[in-house]
């Protein structure tokens, strides 16, 4: 969920409010929630069926009211930052999932469903480990929203191209999900906020907390309503996904600051690169394969994604704090 917070409230740690540090501890909160799923599947599957793609309606449609005409005026103008980040979504990250699939030689639902989770759009939690890292939070949230407005065309047609082999992959099913779950919220949400700005204020700082727990609920649901599956896939499926995710991060880094040049605008590349939005893909996978074994990787992308964000936000916030103390005078 985005953060939209001046610099001296970013390095301020007394404007963190309490919302706040609950929020920014996500990955332990998805980490704990998934293992206990995985114990006690009954805890989390009655959020099942339409309440999961509602919930991650929720999720865009509060992502929708952060976004007003001047994030456009801003993406425009930092555009030569902004598409190299989603170009590199959109390229290494489908290619690594691909790639990973076949080198793990991975059943054809886990390699599917690990495709697809590779050519979802930035999450938005991207926009939380960037404000951890003390990276371009600005540059992360313009980055996440121009590839969730691709994400339109681009998961579909990606999925088809690289896993068509393997199953039959329902291209216009993921185009109209992807319609009904991401792109309509967003608008709706940014029409509710040039409607009435006053009212999305309000309700805004409440949003990441929503979002944090739906991502939670959906990840353990599909975790523990396929508690066997899990346990039997072992360490393979696991390391795959984690590879996929550490890839994203070493290699949106390498590339970003080759492109990009600056550090910060490198680190926040690496994020977004690395960081997918699994929500939507337990909800494509759920909705539009007969077998529940391809929305599996979406549900451990959603803890391992957050897990490598936060040992990279931890490097990348103290090199980033060393290099303003250094940057300010005694």
């Amino acid at each position: 969920m985005k953060f939209i917070c001046t610099d001296d409230e970013r390095y301020n740690p007394s404007s963190v409010t309490v919302l706040t540090r609950i929020t920014n501890a996500f990955p332990l909160w998805v980490l704990l929630a998934s293992g206990l799923s995985l114990f006690e599947p009954s805890l989390f599957s009655w959020f099942s069926g339409p309440l999961i793609p509602i919930g991650l309606g929720v999720i865009m449609l509060s992502m929708g009211m952060t976004i007003g005409f001047d994030d456009f005026r801003r993406i425009a103008k930092e555009r030569h930052s902004v598409l190299p980040g989603v170009i590199l979504q959109y390229t290494l990250m489908p290619l690594l999932g691909w790639c990973l699939g076949v080198v793990f030689d991975l059943p054809a639902p886990f390699a599917v469903g690990l495709i697809l989770v590779s050519c979802c759009p930035g999450g938005t939690a991207s926009n939380v480990i960037a404000f951890l890292a003390r990276a371009d939070v600005a540059l992360s949230v313009s980055m996440t929203t121009v590839s969730t407005l691709l994400a339109v065309l681009m998961t579909p047609v990606l999925t088809a191209v690289l896993a068509g082999n393997r199953i039959d992959v329902p291209a216009l099913g993921l185009l109209q999900d992807t319609i009904q779950v991401v792109i309509l919220p967003v608008i709706v949400g940014a029409g509710l906020k040039w409607r009435f700005p006053v009212f999305c204020e309000r309700i805004l700082p409440a949003a990441p907390l929503i979002a944090v727990v739906t991502i939670v609920l959906i990840a353990s649901s599909v975790i523990g309503g396929n508690q066997t599956a899990v346990l039997n896939a072992g360490p393979r499926l696991l390391l795959a996904i984690l590879c996929l995710h550490g890839g994203g991060f070493v290699l949106g880094y390498g590339a970003g600051r080759i492109w990009l040049g600056r550090e910060r605008a490198a680190q926040t590349a690496a994020i977004e690169v690395g960081m997918q939005n699994s929500g939507l893909g337990v909800v494509l996978g759920q909705q539009n394969f007969t077998n529940p074994l391809v929305a599996i990787p979406s549900a451990i992308s959603a803890v391992l994604h957050s897990l490598v964000g936060s040992v990279a936000a931890a490097i990348w916030r103290a090199k980033n704090n060393s290099e303003v103390s250094q940057d300010t005078p005694p």
